[in-house]
C-alpha cells in the first residue's frame, strides 16, 4: 500500500471509507513487516519520550537542561502563564512552552523523539500535548494523531526534503508544523481533507524558511522556530476545522517548497555562513564557544 501523494491518500480513504489513521496503521505493517501491537507499542513509547521531553526542561526550575546557547525560556514562559494574563491565549503560550522546553531537552543531550528530525523535534510533541490537555484527549486518539501525522510526513520525505541541509528550515520546522497540525485535525474529527488542508496552509506560512543555526548548533534559532511552529500548526488546524481550505493543494505546496529549498543558497542551508549564524553576534558566540 504505497501513497505517493496525498491526493492519493485522501482518495484511498474516501473509497475505503476508512479513517486515516487506520490507513496510516496498515501501510506501516505492510511496509515494516511489523505487527499491528508492535508498532501500536512502538507508538505508546514515542508518546511517552514525547511527554517526558516536553515536562523536563519546562519543570527545571534550576537551569540544568541547558545546552551550549539555550536554556531555561520554558521555564520563564512557564511562569508567565501561571502569573499572568498571556497576549496570545494559554494555549497557543503552552503550546510553545512545550516546544521550547523539548528543544533545550535536545541540546542538553537528551532523549527527543526526532518528528521529523531532531531539529525541529519540539513541535510535534508540544501540539499533542497541549491538545490533549485542552480536550481530555485519550492515549488512542494521540496514537491516532501520530498515524495521521506519519502520513503527512512520509508524502514528505517522498517527494520533497525534511532535510534543513537540503531545503531550509522549512523543510524541518515546516514539515513538523504540518504534521502537528493535521494531528490535530484527525483528532478533532476533521476529515481527510481538512487534514491535508491544514498541512498546506502551515507549509505555506513558513515557505522560505532558512536554515542558519549560530555556531552550528542545533539550539538557536531553531528552539524559538519550534515553537512558532507549534502556534502555526494549531492556528492552520483552527482554520481548516472552520471549512477554511488551502488555495494551492497540498501536494504542490510540497512541490513548491522542494523547489524553493532548492534556490537557496548553500549558506542559507544548515551550513552557518549566512544568516543570524553571520550577524556580530552570532560570529561573537561562535569564537566564545569554539575559538574560530
Amino acid at each position: 500500500m504505497k501513497f505517493n501523494s496525498g491526493l492519493d491518500i485522501i482518495r484511498f480513504c474516501n473509497e475505503k471509507k476508512q479513517p486515516l489513521h487506520e490507513i496510516s496503521l496498515s501501510s506501516e505493517i505492510e511496509k515494516t513487516g511489523r505487527s499491528y501491537g508492535y508498532i501500536r507499542d512502538y507508538l505508546k513509547h514515542v508518546l511517552r519520550v514525547m511527554e517526558n521531553a516536553v515536562t523536563a526542561g519546562i519543570n527545571d526550575d534550576e537551569n540544568h537542561i541547558k545546552g551550549k546557547i539555550i536554556g531555561n525560556d520554558s521555564v520563564l514562559l512557564r511562569r508567565r502563564i501561571e502569573s499572568s494574563k498571556t497576549v496570545c491565549g494559554d494555549t497557543v503560550a503552552k503550546a510553545v512552552a512545550y516546544a521550547l522546553s523539548t528543544m533545550e531537552v535536545n541540546a542538553s543531550m537528551g532523549k527527543v523523539v526526532a518528528s521529523p528530525t531532531a531539529g525541529s523535534c519540539g513541535v510535534l510533541p508540544a501540539v499533542l500535548m497541549t491538545t490533549k490537555e485542552r480536550f481530555t484527549l485519550s492515549e488512542e486518539k494521540l496514537l491516532e494523531g501520530l498515524l495521521a501525522a506519519n502520513m503527512i510526513g512520509t508524502i514528505v520525505a517522498r517527494n520533497a526534503t525534511i532535510s534543513g541541509a537540503e531545503g531550509g528550515c522549512q523543510a524541518e520546522v515546516g514539515t513538523a508544523s504540518a504534521m502537528a497540525s493535521g494531528a490535530v485535525v484527525h483528532m478533532l474529527g476533521g476529515t481527510p481533507e481538512q487534514v491535508f488542508n491544514a498541512a498546506a496552509m502551515c507549509f505555506k506560512n513558513l515557505l522560505g524558511l532558512v536554515c542558519d543555526p549560530i555556531a552550528g548548533l542545533v539550539e538557536s534559532p531553531c528552539a524559538k522556530r519550534n515553537g512558532m511552529g507549534a502556534a502555526n500548526a494549531l492556528l492552520c488546524a483552527e482554520m481548516s476545522l472552520a471549512g477554511i481550505n488551502s488555495i494551492i493543494p497540498f501536494d504542490e505546496v510540497v512541490e513548491a517548497m522542494y523547489r524553493v529549498g532548492k534556490a537557496m543558497p548553500p549558506s542559507l542551508r544548515e551550513t552557518s555562513m549566512g544568516g543570524l549564524a553571520t550577524t556580530k553576534t552570532g560570529i561573537q558566540i561562535n569564537t566564545e564557544l569554539f575559538g574560530n
